[in-house]
């Protein structure tokens, strides 16, 4: 995370915060193929290029402009593919093609912009400024990924919406309001804050399980991180004691447990 001013551009902001968290990665990771997603702000040229010259591959958001619009209509009626949700099971009422005669001289080589089709869930507020005769919604993202299943690269598109799960937890974390007039405190502030969240997220992965290990961090800091104990000495050694009757002193026990029996390097 990166504090900027309002009025700044995404594009550089974007390639700034990618080489920040390729840095981040292990080593051994680094290597591996990298899929970097992003959402319609991300659709700027220099980030793509950016993107390319790191041999990386993308999927981005598209807006839907008039081109996109015309390129969508143009779709026969049986020109739509079932769409899949994540774990590959059917989604009813989505579907997806690609839209292969939309013009992206101007994007990278092997640049191919992908459609999906939904109908809206009964109650549902019309977001989409562009629907066709019968309602439905539709969103577009490219991509450089050359594997054929558009079915299965759109569902892979779709998993980026866990960064709003990161983004939600990092305002439960202190970021709901930046504390101080000074842009260089509020910038400090913004730090705190990441390494509070990798610390929660690092400990939902090594130390907790079941739902403790998904749940958001206003959660765990009732469950957990807000746990009243007394500390005692005996024999020498520190210990901590729990409310025996509170719902979840076994699972901060198992967190301890498992935090001491982590290798040194980990």
């Amino acid at each position: 995370m990166i504090l900027r001013p309002g009025d700044a551009g995404s594009a550089a902001d974007h390639v700034k915060v990618l080489a920040m968290a390729l840095l981040a990665l292990p080593k051994p990771a680094r290597g591996r193929p990298i899929l970097v997603r992003a959402d319609s702000a991300g659709a700027t040229h220099a980030f793509v290029a950016d993107i390319v010259a790191r041999n990386l591959v993308f999927s981005i958001g598209f807006d839907c402009d008039q081109r996109v619009q015309a390129a969508i209509l143009a779709v026969p009626a049986d020109g739509w593919t079932p769409a899949r949700d994540q774990h590959g099971h059917d989604r009813p009422g989505a579907w997806v093609c690609e839209l292969s005669w939309l013009d992206l001289s101007g994007w990278p080589p092997g640049t191919r912009a992908i459609c999906r089709r939904e109908r809206p869930h009964p109650g549902a507020a019309h977001k989409m400024a562009f629907t066709d005769a019968a309602g439905h919604r539709f969103q577009v993202f490219i991509t450089n990924q050359a594997d054929p299943d558009i079915v299965c690269l759109e569902a892979r598109h779709r998993a980026h919406a866990r960064v709003e799960d990161r983004i939600r937890g990092a305002k439960a974390t202190g970021l709901r309001n930046l504390p101080c007039h000074d842009f260089a405190a509020n910038d400090a502030w913004l730090t705190l804050v990441a390494c509070a969240q990798t610390l929660v997220c690092w400990t939902q992965a090594l130390c907790l399980s079941g739902e403790l290990a998904t749940c958001e961090p206003t959660t765990l800091r009732y469950r957990l991180w807000h746990t009243a104990g007394r500390l005692v000495r005996h024999g020498r050694q520190v210990i901590l004691r729990l409310q025996r009757t509170w719902p979840w002193a076994g699972d901060l026990v198992t967190a301890f447990q498992r935090l001491r029996a982590l290798p040194a390097r980990c």
